[in-house]
């Protein structure tokens, strides 16, 4: 059937059309691309994407981001740090990214105390800091640092065999004395029977479980630092107070005789002596807070109503399951109707109250292990660390989960199954297929 001139006519009509509304969709599209973005990372472990923590703080940075690459921008080196910088870009839009090619500006790259090529400087308001390694930890702790108007600093007492934030034993905080550092505090002992006072410029004081007595001049000055305002983070273990009873009447706080034992760790295949911490109570440290956290041999905390002004909130309640064992830990311990206290067992509590029109905080954990360098990777305990000095120094805009660490995604085989796929795809499946090949050809040959 032959068509006539006008049906020619509409179907060129519509098929101009259809081209006309096609390239219209197409330039709609490049435009929205513009405007509104959105990626997905189906990478294993998000690995190119930005963890909650990371994204949290770049919301609550305010102030613009500069940040100098020292290479080459259309080098190798250049686009790793372009493409390591993107997706931060992405959440806070005015991160500002050049760079400076030390081949061809040496002069520069030296008066900054550039070291190596892609060495980046980071400057947050008039705080700059130099960063070498690539990788999302490293780089949002950094932005941590640079956003403390000033530096923190964190004492420990010392002196009566306790804890210490740059120990090396099981037993030491040294691990997260390390990662304090890493994120703009720095520490220091404090040795009471030396020192007149603590000293004022001391963000905050831990006191993480004294082996031996104080002595009386040095709880008195401890009284004095709490009295005038002082924040403390207080980790009580298993051991006597040593001479600290006075700060338990300060505070307003019981610390029950005993210890937690916890049915719920026996089914996570761990001690029944290490508490899970799953339920947190409504807490401004605590925010977002949903990771469980580990707590070796740990103890009661309870606070009293209405004591000396102090707003207490108990922070952390475990062995929902479990009870506070009064008598001796063995492998037959079991729940004593009448002598054991049923859980839940609280065993962390904040203290705030208002001290010359500033905040005071104080935070009491029955338990030092959970930060002690055994025992800090287990779970969430060093979020819950970071945290807790983060809230105590009055950083409570930091308090984030922090920035993960990327999983391991390399593949481990054993000897036997490495020797199985030399064998199995090395060896024999090329025979296999060899044999394949010859009885094809074996059988086409035959008449």
């Amino acid at each position: 059937m032959e068509l006539n001139r006008k049906v020619k006519f509409q179907l060129q009509f519509h098929h101009w059309v259809f081209v006309l509304l096609l390239l219209l969709l197409a330039g709609l599209l490049g435009a929205a691309s513009r405007i509104y973005h959105k990626s997905w990372d189906v990478t294993f472990n998000a690995r190119n994407s930005l963890s909650a923590g990371s994204i949290e703080l770049l919301g609550k940075l305010k102030q613009p981001i500069s940040v100098t690459v020292y290479a080459a921008a259309n080098g190798e080196t250049g686009k790793a740090a372009t493409d390591f910088l993107t997706p931060y870009q992405r959440s806070k839009p005015n991160i500002k990214l050049s760079f400076i090619d030390p081949s061809e500006q040496p002069m520069l790259a030296r008066q900054a105390g550039v070291q190596r090529e892609g060495e980046m400087i980071v400057q947050v308001g008039k705080r700059s800091e130099h960063l070498a390694s690539y990788n999302e930890s490293a780089f949002t702790n950094l932005l941590m640092r640079l956003a403390r108007d000033k530096e923190r600093l964190v004492l420990y007492l010392d002196g009566h065999g306790e804890r210490k934030l740059d120990g090396q034993a099981n037993h030491d905080l040294g691990d997260f004395g390390v990662q304090l550092a890493s994120r703009g505090f720095k520490s220091a002992p404090l040795n009471l029977s030396l020192a007149q006072e603590v000293p004022h410029n001391a963000s905050v004081l831990v006191i993480a479980g004294p082996r031996v007595d104080l002595l009386p001049a040095e709880v008195d000055k401890l009284k004095q630092y709490v009295q005038r305002g002082g924040n403390l983070l207080w980790l009580a273990d298993q051991e006597p107070l040593h001479g600290l009873q006075p700060l338990v009447e300060q505070f307003g706080i019981a610390l029950t005789p005993g210890t937690v034992i916890d049915p719920q760790a026996q089914e996570m295949k761990v001690a029944a002596t290490s508490a899970i911490g799953a339920a947190y109570g409504r807490h401004p440290l605590l925010a977002n807070f949903n990771v469980i956290t580990v707590f070796p041999f740990a103890r009661e905390v309870v606070a009293l109503e209405g004591e000396r002004g102090w707003r207490a909130t108990p922070l952390i309640q475990v062995a929902a399951r479990g009870w506070l064992e009064t008598g001796k830990v063995d492998n037959s311990v079991a729940f004593d109707k009448g002598k054991d206290k049923a859980g839940p067992i609280t065993i962390a509590v904040a203290l705030e109250r208002s001290v010359e029109s500033r905040e005071q905080r104080v935070a009491v954990i029955g338990n030092g292990h959970f930060l002690a360098n055994q025992y800090l990777g287990n779970a969430g305990n060093l979020d819950l660390g970071i945290n807790l000095i983060n809230w105590l120094a009055g950083d409570e805009n930091l308090i984030a989960i922090q920035p993960r660490t990327t999983r391991d995604a390399q593949v481990e085989l054993s000897q036997n199954a490495t020797l199985f796929i030399v064998i199995g795809f090395l060896i024999a499946l090329p025979i296999v297929f060899l044999v394949a090949g010859g009885l094809v050809w074996w059988r086409r040959r035959r008449p």
